[in-house]
């Protein structure tokens, strides 16, 4: 029998992974870590972890570690190249999420566009105010990244009857309403930018001072990819110098967003709590994907969803 730690917040005692786990033989124990222990993996054979940082000292402290399992997509929060090195993999759940993504990304435009927040609260608060807002047919949608949630984003603005200039680094055939531009022409050119590259080494603050110098001093940015996208104090130069309209952000550098930051209070940024993927749907199938990585791992078997190969293989743990 193997102990498997969860500590995603939207897994409980009873749920499908909780009664997947144990059929296997597996006994389950339930962990949140809000202030970074290194402890919390003590004792473990298996983890399924949201997006809180995985580090080198907590796979140290769980020697008997064989695999930690993402129950989402993005892995960057994950030492992955440690735990390689001491025989741990690290799995994700690719293709749960990006129609959740694609949802909420234009929940946030069209919030910008027509100020559905901002102008909620004022009616709570006794007033009735009357601004305009901003039609999304006709205005020009600028895709960074072109996984499942850039195409799935790309749908939809389709449909909203936008034009669409994406960016990728890995291009791509034309195909019908799509326009592959660099991401320079992008940043010039659209009303609003989006984002959906993955995070990693080589794409830090990607959204600089340079690049929002270049952006329309009308346009919009929604991030629902990753905050390490964004040099968060230059989008603030940028909003305070009117050289750009407005943010969405899901994401953001620091999460949760301290107290003091200064993206809070502002009338021309919406922030979410990360929860773009978070649908009952796409939970579902990414816990129980996760669930399916570790079950496999603890058998001996390659997970099906890797994101490293360890360097040595851990023990096979049979069922009780």
């Amino acid at each position: 029998m193997a102990t498997v730690v969860i500590t995603t917040d939207f897994l409980v005692h009873g749920d499908r992974v909780h009664r997947a786990l144990t059929g296997s033989g597996h006994e389950v124990r339930y962990v949140r870590n809000p202030n970074g222990a290194d402890d919390i993996l003590a004792g473990a054979d298996a983890a399924i972890v949201g997006g809180e940082p995985i580090t080198a000292p907590m796979m140290a402290a769980a020697p008997t570690l064989r695999i930690v399992a993402r129950s989402g997509v993005g892995h960057d929060a994950v030492d992955d190249a440690t735990a390689a090195d001491l025989g741990i993999w690290v799995t994700n759940t690719p293709g749960v999420n990006h129609h959740s993504v694609a949802e909420m990304t234009f929940a946030l435009l069209l919030d910008v566009a027509r100020s559905v927040s901002s102008v909620s609260a004022a009616v709570q608060s006794g007033q009735w105010p009357r601004q305009g807002g901003t039609e999304l047919r006709g205005a020009v949608l600028g895709v960074i990244g072109f996984g499942p949630s850039g195409q799935a984003v790309t749908g939809i603005a389709r449909a909203f009857g936008m034009t669409v200039l994406v960016h990728t680094r890995h291009p791509r055939p034309p195909r019908g309403g799509v326009t592959f531009v660099d991401l320079d022409t992008l940043c010039a050119s659209a009303d609003y930018i989006s984002l959906h590259s993955k995070a990693d080494a080589s794409n830090v603050h990607l959204i600089n001072a340079e690049r929002l110098a270049v952006m329309k001093p009308s346009a919009v940015l929604v991030n629902t990819a990753r905050g390490s996208l964004v040099d968060h104090d230059a989008l603030i130069d940028a909003l305070d110098g009117g050289r750009l309209a407005a943010a969405a952000l899901d994401v953001v550098d620091i999460e949760p967003l301290p107290p003091t930051s200064a993206l809070r209070g502002r009338d021309n940024v919406i922030i979410t709590s990360h929860l773009a993927g978070q649908t009952e749907q796409a939970r579902s199938r990414a816990g129980i994907i996760a669930a399916e990585n570790v079950i496999a791992a603890l058998t001996g078997r390659r997970p099906p969803n890797p994101v490293n190969t360890p360097r040595m293989a851990g023990p096979t743990i049979a069922s009780a």
